[in-house]
């Protein structure tokens, strides 16, 4: 179970290597629905998501034995281009494992990010 602790520990660790996003108020979602509506800005991280802070995160601790073995994962979005930037900053060798026919835009998306291995299944 993860406490306060270990998300402000996360945050001490990220912060480092991604932005901190704004939280936007938006006046028209929040006439359209009835109450306040509040956007947190993720589309401003290097992969565009949310999901770069767990990748970056992982790395991060785990930075050691990442750069000797590498990392891999299994994605075709998100979490695939979290694990290829999160590699690009500490100089690890990525490998990512995604079914055939993904469309050459992500597959481009891991490459911008460096990762240079993808395998497809």
């Amino acid at each position: 179970m993860f406490t306060l602790a270990d998300v402000y520990r996360a945050r001490q660790v990220i912060s480092k290597y991604l932005v901190r996003t704004p939280l936007v108020y938006s006046r028209q979602l929040s006439r359209l629905l009835g109450f306040d509506v509040y956007l947190k800005l993720e589309n401003l991280q290097p992969t565009r998501a949310f999901k770069v802070r767990g990748g970056v995160y992982f790395a991060m601790i785990r930075r050691d034995e990442a750069q000797r073995k590498g990392l891999i994962a299994a994605s075709t979005g998100n979490h695939a281009q979290s694990i290829a930037y999160a590699g690009k900053l500490i100089g690890a060798r990525v490998v990512i494992v995604m079914p055939e026919g993904v469309s050459r835009v992500k597959v481009e998306a891991l490459k911008d990010l460096g990762c240079r291995d993808s395998i497809s299944w």
